[in-house]
């Protein structure tokens, strides 16, 4: 059966958030603080600060590889569910791949890149934001099959929310060293990931679910 790697593939869209989040969780409480622009900061909070901190000082190599780990988790899951939609298009699944891999793509970045690299740091961040618009263009393609029709829907509205979720960050966000020590834009990026993150863990789980128990659809039977 060719398609049944691919079942297992799609995980990586659930396993890629788990290991991000579960890395600034744990990373979060161990952190003695880091030294950013020539300033040290301590303690770590989660509340001021990103967790893009956790890149710098001792939890660094922690934290930056788990932003690697996780980038290449969901730029497999994605490729994993989409093989998994057969009803769609070869060129909407390349679509929604190549769309939905960006922010994957962005979290490699921000590994490679730190804090202090902010310019490149900061593209890595950006292309998570890419689902402003990529959630709805998906959420458009899957409402043409009917097992997916529900979570297009969702994800048509995903994208408003996650745009207003990235207002409310960047009203809180100050880009300077006072500025990460004091106010809620840690808390502010800490919701906004987690609901830009839940989306790819229910196209991986429910992609995978779906795949377990009933047999897929023929290839040459896709949408138009």
């Amino acid at each position: 059966m060719p398609m049944v790697p691919a079942r297992w593939l799609a995980l990586g869209a659930v396993a890629g958030p788990a290991v991000l989040t579960l890395a600034w969780v744990v990373l979060g409480f161990l952190s003695p603080g880091y030294d950013l622009w020539g300033a040290h900061i301590a303690p770590y909070s989660a509340i001021s600060q990103p967790f893009s901190g956790l890149g710098l000082g001792p939890t660094g190599p922690f934290m930056n590889t788990a932003f690697v780990l996780s980038g290449l988790l969901m730029v497999a899951g994605v490729v994993g569910v989409f093989r998994q939609i057969p009803q769609l298009s070869a060129r909407a699944r390349l679509i929604c791949a190549g769309l939905l891999a960006l922010p994957g793509l962005g979290g490699v970045i921000d590994g490679l890149f730190n804090l202090e690299s902010f310019l490149l740091h900061f593209a890595g961040f950006l292309l998570a934001l890419t689902t402003v618009v990529s959630f709805p263009v998906v959420g458009s393609l899957l409402r043409r099959v009917p097992e997916w029709h529900s979570l297009g829907s969702w994800l048509i509205l995903a994208g408003p929310l996650t745009l207003a979720l990235a207002v409310l960050y960047f009203v809180s966000f100050t880009p300077t060293v006072e500025g990460v020590q004091s106010g809620v834009a840690g808390l502010t990026e800490r919701i906004l990931v987690l609901e830009l993150q839940a989306w790819y863990v229910a196209l991986g789980w429910l992609t995978f679910r779906r795949a377990g128990r009933q047999p897929l659809a023929s290839p040459h039977t896709k949408g138009r």
